[in-house]
């Protein structure tokens, strides 16, 4: 029962790191003080140090020569087009939008298992994928953001790809999870993730001025590196060892709530009638999809 409970309180410090992470990263980024593609290259380099320091103190579990070709294309959808993809994307979007539309991917993992794994798909699951879609197209072309510079359909589109880019990734390391613990490839698919991502990062880390940071974007920078990325990556698979996947998709929804609410606290986003109508469409559509497959499980 204590193992379960620490999983629950795991799953939601995950959620909450995430939630918190979309108005943080915002302002680091739309303030200038560093672009996106730098900050992804600063995020993923702080990551794998902390992995790679953290692997000389767990068990070693030696990775298959053949299975390290699957570790790189994780890493490609994963790591590099994943992330570059959200932080451009909430350079122009907002927080509440772009939490909101990262709730689709339980569907976008649904369709990429029919297709993939041809796994069934039932009238409720189309239903959902249909109701889904629709608020995501919603947020995307009628949305607005508090911020004045933001070009929230760009933005959203941004989101929504990288929303799928991490839904491939979710299908293309499951077989890895069954084979490994987590722990034994994280620092390995950020390892890749990193070298490709020097090219795309470097001229923007190197415009980034230091020296003009203040203590709140100091802050700031450890904790996207610190909460959202390595205890995100940290605490994820100790909650999935514990509970059901059905339970894990459902935390989901907590990411909008908490990103909504930190938000508006700052000042960073505000609410309206359309955003409450597209994330009900888009709770409404994964509720469907995740329901029948509790039902099923």
């Amino acid at each position: 029962m204590k193992s379960r409970n620490f999983a629950i309180f795991a799953l939601f410090m995950v959620q909450l790191l995430y939630g918190i992470n979309y108005t943080i990263a915002k302002t680091v980024i739309n303030e200038n003080y560093i672009k996106p593609f730098g900050f992804v290259l600063i995020r993923v380099a702080g990551a794998t140090v902390l992995f790679w320091l953290m692997s000389f103190f767990l068990p070693k579990q030696k990775i298959e020569k053949k299975d390290f070709l699957r570790l790189f294309m994780a890493a490609i959808f994963g790591v590099v087009i994943n992330m570059l993809f959200f932080f451009k994307g909430l350079e122009f979007t907002s927080p509440i939008h772009a939490s909101s539309i990262m709730t689709i991917t339980p569907i976008i993992i649904l369709v990429f298992s029919a297709y993939l794994l041809k796994e069934k798909i039932t009238n409720f699951k189309v239903i959902g994928v249909i109701l889904g879609l629709i608020g995501a197209l919603i947020l995307t072309i009628y949305g607005k953001s508090a911020r004045t510079g933001d070009n929230v359909p760009l933005g959203n589109l941004m989101i929504f790809l990288n929303a799928i880019s991490y839904s491939i990734y979710v299908i293309m390391i499951k077989q890895l999870t069954a084979k490994y613990h987590p722990f034994a490839f994280i620092k390995w698919l950020f390892l890749f993730g990193l070298i490709i991502l020097i090219p795309f990062g470097y001229n923007e880390l190197l415009e980034v001025k230091w020296q003009t940071f203040t203590p709140y974007i100091t802050y700031s920078v450890i904790f996207v590196i610190l909460g959202a990325t390595f205890g995100t990556y940290l605490l994820n698979p100790l909650a999935l060892n514990k509970l059901k996947a059905s339970t894990v998709g459902i935390f989901i929804y907590l990411q909008p709530v908490i990103a909504g609410l930190f938000a508006l606290y700052v000042g960073a986003d505000f609410i309206d009638a359309l955003k409450i109508c597209a994330m009900l469409l888009i709770f409404v559509g994964v509720y469907l999809v995740t329901i029948k497959r509790k039902q099923t499980n």
